[in-house]
């Protein structure tokens, strides 16, 4: 079992206290958005095993089935399959969609033909893998995903009175099929920028004034004035999780994170199709293969009880597996399952793993071979895999 010394990412849009609190120290002043937990590239954690701050990735290549346990390397290759988050969001993220498999790899497989720098900003994919992700409520949160019905999406619109929106509200009341989603956001996109602020101006001033279900996407504007994702977020289901309730998003369903903080665990993958909110690259032609064009519920997901207290976030994919345990003070310690990798992460109270306490945002790792005991009040979230 080692101690994970964690990476935080600055990124623009994090909250300057949300991690600082979590973690019990002083804000810097800056954005702080992301914690990394795990093997990935970009910010693998660093584990100490007698030779000083070591990458996990390093430590995981040299033994794979050691660490992970051969049935997830047979399964998921020699590499840690998830990247597991706290993810601190003081502002909105860019509406996104994610491709499936099969499209990753025609995409990575296209981009490598054509000699694409990995680095390219105009690039969309960095690897062969897809990413599903889950995200966990820590406070409440904030959060757009999956489309509206036409009809729903129509009304909303329509309710702001902007005469450039008109013809959109139109497509939607025309059909109550999904191809009228395609349709608008497609318009959207590829609309004049200029005439397109514009419109974007009148929306929010509308939104701002009418307030209740558009409020939202008042504030969504106040962050990216003129931006076309603002009316392309209009089209989604707005939803507010509360502590413990957590979305799975998966392949082709457009998303985006507006506030909170949260556990987030997702597919080691780095592939990502912008609609907007975003001042990155936007492949409006790609954008519509990927995306999944029908209306949805947004499907938010409570824990599921499962043996000896724990409690299982059920997604329908096997590159991870999250799960917590809320434990109170008189609980019995409690040895945890084995076989696979595990990271455990300390979101409340003191618990400990073993001889080792934690604290409110410090977490561990587990080889796929040892076996250790859960003791003391506190909530841990346990990731790991389906191999």
């Amino acid at each position: 079992m080692d101690r994970l010394a964690n990476t935080v990412r600055p990124y623009a849009w994090g909250s300057t206290t949300a991690i600082p609190a979590l973690l019990g120290t002083r804000p810097t002043g800056e954005p702080q958005a992301e914690m990394w937990m795990g093997a990935h590239p970009g910010a693998p954690s660093h584990v100490d095993r007698g030779a000083g701050g070591t990458p996990l990735s390093t430590v995981i290549d040299a033994a794979p089935e050691a660490e992970l346990g051969a049935a997830a390397v047979k399964k998921f290759g020699p590499r840690l399959p998830f990247l597991l988050k706290i993810l601190a969001a003081g502002a909105p993220l860019s509406v996104q969609v994610h491709p499936d498999l099969s499209q990753a790899r025609e995409g990575y497989e296209d981009e490598e033909r054509r000699a694409v720098p990995i680095d390219a900003p105009h690039r969309n994919y960095k690897d062969a893998n897809h990413k599903p992700e889950l995200i966990c409520a820590l406070t409440p949160f904030d959060g757009l995903c999956g489309f509206r019905t036409p009809g729903d999406a129509a009304e909303l619109l329509a309710a702001l009175e902007v005469d450039s929106l008109k013809p959109y509200v139109d497509i939607l009341r025309a059909s109550p099929d999904e191809a009228a989603l395609r349709e608008v956001l497609t318009a959207v996109l590829t609309a004049d920028p200029e005439e397109m602020k514009a419109t974007v101006a009148d929306a929010a001033a509308a939104a701002g004034r009418l307030g209740g279900a558009h409020a939202p996407y008042a504030s969504i504007a106040h962050h990216y004035p003129g931006d076309p994702g603002v009316i392309a977020a209009m089209l989604l289901n707005y939803v507010q999780l509360q502590p413990g309730e957590a979305l799975f998003l998966g392949a082709g369903i457009p998303h985006a994170y507006l506030n909170g903080l949260g556990v987030e665990i997702m597919a080691n993958s780095d592939n990502v199709l912008r609609c907007g909110l975003t001042p990155k690259h936007v492949d409006v032609p790609e954008l519509l293969r990927v995306v999944r064009f029908e209306a949805t519920d947004p499907g938010v997901l409570r824990p599921e009880a499962a043996p000896d207290g724990e409690e299982l976030y059920d997604t329908p994919i096997d590159e991870f597996r999250l799960s917590r345990y809320v434990r109170p003070e008189d609980a019995a310690p409690l040895t945890l399952p084995a076989g696979t990798a595990q990271i455990l992460l300390c979101t409340a109270g003191e618990p400990a793993i073993g001889e080792l306490a934690l604290a409110p945002g410090r977490s561990v790792f587990v080889p796929a071979g040892e076996r250790v005991t859960l003791s003391g009040a506190g909530t841990i979230f346990r990731a790991t895999v389906v191999a």
